[in-house]
């Protein structure tokens, strides 16, 4: 039934395999073993999919390999969907509510930090290709930890930048480029300790 849905069997297979491998990027010939299926017909849906942004492609090592996009705007319920290992489904007022508050709230609380800001796969409407970003003097280690439950929270991996405070007031003073096209964009200010950025909440 899911094959009519989805409209042919190498595409319902393809999206198992790449939903169920995020990170994990396959060569065409490693597909088509993995899948059981005619090359041609994997050439075609692996086509078919970048063009819509579910899978993005890279060359290494001559080979053009393929993985999932964790930054297509439907990623996480077709992960509800197709990944063998079942993500819990949450409404996103749920979701605000409840996981995404808990890492917020860790990560406020985390020594040293003085900017937090959203943006990215974290704000809607955001094309940001960072989802946080950091300033401040933060233990490496539990930053991490924090990036960590965000992600498990929020069913994908996330992009991070962090700076020491004085680099970014520097940064942002002489209005370079990257910050400036992260905190006018579309984004949510989490942090501000000496309230240099204009509240975007």
């Amino acid at each position: 039934m899911i094959d009519a849905l989805f409209g042919s069997k190498t595409r319902v297979k393809l999206l198992h395999l790449f939903l169920s491998n995020p990170g994990k990027a396959f060569y065409v010939r490693e597909i088509t073993r993995l899948i059981d299926e005619q090359i041609n017909s994997v050439r075609r849906e692996l086509a078919n999919m970048t063009t819509v942004g579910i899978v993005t492609s890279d060359t290494a090592d001559n080979k053009l390999y393929y993985e999932v996009n964790q930054r297509y705007e439907y990623y996480v319920p077709l992960r509800a969907i197709f990944a063998d290992e079942k993500v819990p489904t949450v409404s996103h007022e749920q979701k605000e509510s409840s996981s995404s508050k808990a890492w917020h709230d860790t990560l406020r609380a985390l020594p040293g930090i003085r900017i937090v800001v959203l943006a990215g796969i974290l704000v809607k409407g955001s094309t940001s290709k960072v989802d946080i970003l950091v300033a401040g003097d933060v233990s490496t280690a539990r930053f991490k930890k924090i990036v960590k439950a965000a992600e498990t929270a929020e069913g994908r991996e996330l992009n991070y930048v962090t700076l020491s405070y004085d680099d970014f007031y520097y940064r942002l003073s002489v209005r370079d480029r990257f910050i400036a096209e992260i905190i006018t964009g579309k984004c949510v200010t989490l942090v501000d300790e000496d309230n240099i950025l204009k509240t975007t909440e």
